[in-house]
């Protein structure tokens, strides 16, 4: 009789993949469905900025936040004042009041000049001053008429660059043309931090799909992942703003939480 290890990393969902539903929503619906916590998206809505009402929202359905996403999108350039390490620094706090281990940051983009001329020492001196990890997350650049344009720096592919911590995307692996397993085994023990979901690459065109409906080798990374004795988190961070009713949105994120569950849990017990 084979021994089955159980895996230790936990599987949370991103409070965007309730979108246009709220942040309390993704408390609700993760504490239904048997997530192990939730990733909070910083973003527009005020009730993910608010660190007492997020740990209100904790307490009450029992599930933890484990990660914060700084508001790092072109949306949520406002979000948290203009300044990037002003972002960054009250993305820590947060994290360091909440409870959670990571706070996933994406390079800075090309005309943040100074923001990226410092990211890689400032952060350097950010995770000398905390426990939280800083985990840099894979991008993707823009295509039009055959050309390239890269609007992140120093790149939009953290793999070669001195961070220690890389949050692994396999949307943006889509998008970008990327070979996600070539990625996994680079980044190596640097990988601390999977937001899972597929995409069919289409150009420019971020889908975030439910693992298993795109071309993306989920399974595949998951096995890894479970043979490897990954610790960090697995963050489904899926778009169900399409979904014609909740029902269905709700089926989505249950869909995406049985593929974690069974491709991670099937690996380990095969090793």
């Amino acid at each position: 009789m084979s021994n089955i290890r159980v895996p230790n990393a936990k599987v949370a969902l991103s409070t965007a993949s309730v979108y246009p539903e709220r942040t309390p929503d993704a408390f609700e619906l993760a504490a239904r469905l048997g997530y192990d916590g939730v990733e909070i998206m910083v973003g527009q809505d005020p009730v993910s900025q608010d660190v007492e009402v997020l740990q209100r929202l904790s307490d009450h359905y029992e599930i933890p936040i484990l990660a914060v996403h700084a508001p790092c999108l072109l949306v949520t350039q406002r979000v948290w004042g203009r300044d990037p390490w002003v972002k960054l620094r009250r993305a820590r706090d947060a994290a360091e009041r909440l409870g959670a281990s990571t706070v996933v940051v994406h390079p800075p983009f090309r005309w943040q000049r100074d923001y990226a001329r410092e990211f890689e020492a400032g952060l350097a001196r950010m995770r000398e001053e905390t426990d939280i990890v800083f985990a840099v997350e894979n991008m993707f650049p823009l295509r039009a008429r055959g050309n390239e344009v890269v609007p992140y720096a120093p790149d939009w592919d953290p793999v070669d660059y001195d961070f220690p911590q890389v949050t692994l995307d396999l949307s943006h692996t889509a998008v970008s043309g990327s070979d996600a397993m070539e990625m996994a085994v680079k980044l190596g023990d640097r990988l601390a931090h999977l937001h899972l979901a597929d995409g069919v690459g289409t150009t420019n065109k971020d889908e975030h799909l439910v693992p298993g409906r795109g071309s993306q080798p989920c399974a595949q990374v998951l096995e890894r992942l479970a043979a490897t004795g990954y610790t960090g988190l697995i963050v489904l961070e899926i778009n169900t703003r399409k979904a014609a009713s909740r029902t269905e949105r709700i089926d989505d994120l249950a869909e995406a939480l049985a593929f974690a569950r069974l491709n991670f849990a099937a690996s380990a017990a095969a090793s």
